[in-house]
């Protein structure tokens, strides 16, 4: 059995300074005292924290507000020149990388094509390399001030270790993707995957902020769902929650690259959407073989001429994708159900009318009419902007271990607060 892990104070102190950053870039400027509110700490422990970002020099003093009856609050506001932040979005056609201010703007970004067959280790990290010199270069900033650099990859990742223990889709099984990182990016690297990246991004800036409860669905080559629970980031005993796209769909159904049969992501996933195309109208000129992207394009174009093809083949996956979240609906009766990632960005309103239909007959009522279900309105990459965040969390714990000695570098072993 395993061993439940304690919290020093240390991480406890650690966790309280992301949380007031948080607010401070999610609300500048903003005060003291509204920062005691929003994050329920003490107005005292509040001070002394946004004593330490200051003299980080991550937030800054801007003036101040009148107060009804007192003295005037003291308003502080993000530093944005304080240093930048880089989120890595390794996806199975692509990798883009976008570097960001410390208020979480984007400054610049690239993108990696990665074609069919580059699948390997060694060629992703090629890609990534590239495209975080590209970023730099663009920016035109020293090295020093890039506070660390969040990493996204799909499937299984321990983000304690660095390692990427199995991507179904790549066949990938232990690969130490951090250490190979670190061999040719010098900065810190943070690595998790992107349901956690873009369910962050969503509790921070997109559709789920300000609530509770949400599920972000990522809807791309690959696919599963984000958690916020209570508020929070819920991971899984092994940082495992949410492999929502490997829930069995259709018992004895498509063969899966994880080996079982029928899973969500064979039905709603881009190479599924491909292949209900396929069943539908074998020799569509919407299908492009081997071109998922140019297929979605193509359906997502027919569909706004209103060809009957493209329409029900949207239908249909609507369908599918309605009856597997409804399942979410009834398991974890969110507030609000975020269709995220590029198919689903692509696709936009008449696929997400599709589901909304299909999850009203799916789901059971009470819950279902408690959810809201919604396209995500982050204009950049969301899980580029989740990955900036882990670097920043991992920035943050760095600074409450300076004078701590650490066993392993900064680089390959880090374990960010939830």
């Amino acid at each position: 059995m395993k061993s439940p892990v304690k919290r020093t104070s240390r991480d406890i102190r650690t966790a309280n300074r992301y949380e007031v950053l948080r607010q401070i870039i999610a609300e500048s400027p903003t005060s003291r005292p509204d920062l005691a509110a929003a994050t329920g700490l003490s107005l005292a422990t509040v001070a002394s924290l946004v004593g330490e970002l200051l003299d980080l020099r991550m937030i800054t003093e801007v003036g101040f507000e009148d107060s009804a009856g007192g003295r005037p609050r003291g308003l502080v506001a993000v530093n944005a020149s304080g240093g930048a932040l880089i989120g890595v979005d390794i996806a199975e056609t692509y990798v883009r990388v976008e570097l960001f201010d410390l208020g979480l703007n984007v400054l610049v970004r690239a993108m990696e094509e990665m074609r069919p067959g580059e699948g390997l280790p060694e060629q992703v990290v090629g890609h990534v390399a590239t495209a975080v010199g590209s970023v730099v270069a663009q920016a035109g900033i020293e090295g020093a001030r890039v506070l660390g650099v969040g990493v996204s990859v799909p499937g299984q990742v321990d983000r304690s270790t660095g390692i990427a223990e199995y991507a179904p889709n790549w066949d990938w099984h232990d690969v130490p993707l951090l250490d190979m990182l670190s061999e040719v990016i010098a900065y810190p690297l943070y690595l998790d995957n992107p349901l956690r990246a873009s369910a962050v991004a969503e509790l921070w800036f997109g559709a789920a902020r300000g609530h509770s409860d949400a599920v972000v669905v990522n809807l791309g080559t690959g696919v599963g769902a984000g958690l916020i629970i209570d508020g929070a980031l819920h991971r899984g005993v092994s940082n495992s929650a949410g492999e929502w796209g490997h829930t069995t769909l259709i018992l004895d159904g498509r063969l899966c690259h994880c080996g079982n049969h029928g899973c969500v992501e064979t039905y709603v996933g881009a190479p599924g959407i491909m292949l209900n195309l396929r069943e539908l109208s074998p020799r569509s000129t919407l299908l492009h073989p081997g071109d998922q992207t140019a297929t979605v394009d193509a359906l997502t174009r027919g569909v706004a001429k209103g060809d009957p093809v493209a329409m029900k083949v949207v239908r249909d996956t609507a369908g599918y994708l309605g009856a597997g979240i409804s399942d979410l609906v009834n398991l974890f009766n969110p507030e609000v159900v975020v269709l995220s990632s590029w198919v689903a960005k692509k696709l936009g309103e008449p696929l997400l009318n599709e589901v909304r239909a299909a999850v009203q007959r799916h789901a059971l009522k009470r819950p279902f009419a408690a959810t809201e279900i919604v396209l995500s309105p982050i204009p950049t990459d969301p899980v580029c902007l989740g990955a900036a965040t882990f670097a920043l969390e991992g920035a943050l714990q760095s600074v409450g271990q300076r004078n701590v000695k650490r066993a392993t570098p900064a680089r390959s072993r880090t374990a960010p607060p939830s």
